[in-house]
């Protein structure tokens, strides 16, 4: 197994996740799917080889067949950005959505601060509410794309590259509560940027939602918001902007 899944040229945290990504056909034998078989068909000999064999030097002191390597693969690219290249840098958070990446308030304000300087050159804050709301009161830097048309000439029509390519972009949005409007553009910008990539190259591999939104990160760190106010998306003296702006985005 290890000699399957190494180079001795590279790695192993650049090609494991590589090598996790490559589907098997379903309908193909695989050896251990065919020792199956024949064991079933009652040779004792091939049940024997089927079963791992204890004490080798593979994961935790034994060797695992292919299925069990490939579910420690499966579980380790969690982890790891959206080009397998690295780990995700800021400690993220549980999230109403689990297939992405949360930060709190506070690494958002880690970030502002310049705490992570030395590795991020880029961070873009999609702010994805209303015009209005973001008028009312943002976060200092952030950028307001409602729309996805907004976010994709933005962000995809010329990609932001580091300078310094040990360096990182990365890009992280919300809304209001970070319920469904920043969470939604988040998976859009990340499947418009596989579908103009060679997989599984990203421009913008390491995307996060901040938690709770503007609503939970104002009354914390106003001085982090320009105006330091906060207007709600159901404010009474934008109703029709509201709709308006709902009826664009359907």
């Amino acid at each position: 197994c290890r000699q399957l899944f190494r180079s001795p040229s590279m790695p192993s945290s650049v090609i494991r996740p590589i090598l996790k990504r490559i589907d098997r056909p379903q309908d193909r034998d695989t050896p251990v799917k065919t020792k199956r078989r024949r064991s079933v068909a009652g040779t004792p000999g091939e049940e024997a080889a089927a079963e791992p064999v204890s004490g080798g030097e593979g994961f935790g002191g034994r060797s695992f067949c292919h299925e069990e390597i490939e579910n420690l693969l499966a579980n380790d690219h969690r982890e790891l950005i959206g080009d397998f290249s690295k780990a995700y840098l800021l400690q993220t958070v549980e999230g109403k959505h689990q297939d992405l990446k949360y930060i709190s308030p506070e690494m958002m304000v880690a970030v502002l601060t310049g705490q992570f300087s030395s590795l991020i050159e880029s961070c873009v804050i999609v702010d994805c509410r209303y015009p209005y709301e973001y008028e009312g009161g943002h976060i200092k830097g952030a950028v307001n794309l409602p729309m996805e048309q907004d976010v994709e000439e933005f962000l995809l029509k010329k990609p932001i590259v580091p300078f310094d390519a040990s360096k990182r972009v990365i890009v992280i949005f919300h809304c209001e509560f970070s319920s469904e409007r920043g969470p939604r553009m988040c998976r859009f910008v990340r499947e418009k940027d596989r579908a103009c990539n060679e997989y599984p190259h990203l421009h913008y591999p390491e995307l996060y939602v901040l938690k709770g939104g503007y609503r939970e990160f104002f009354p914390q760190y106003q001085n982090h918001c320009e105006p330091q106010d906060y207007r709600p998306m159901h404010h009474e003296d934008f109703k029709e902007d509201l709709r308006k702006f709902r009826l664009k985005s359907r």
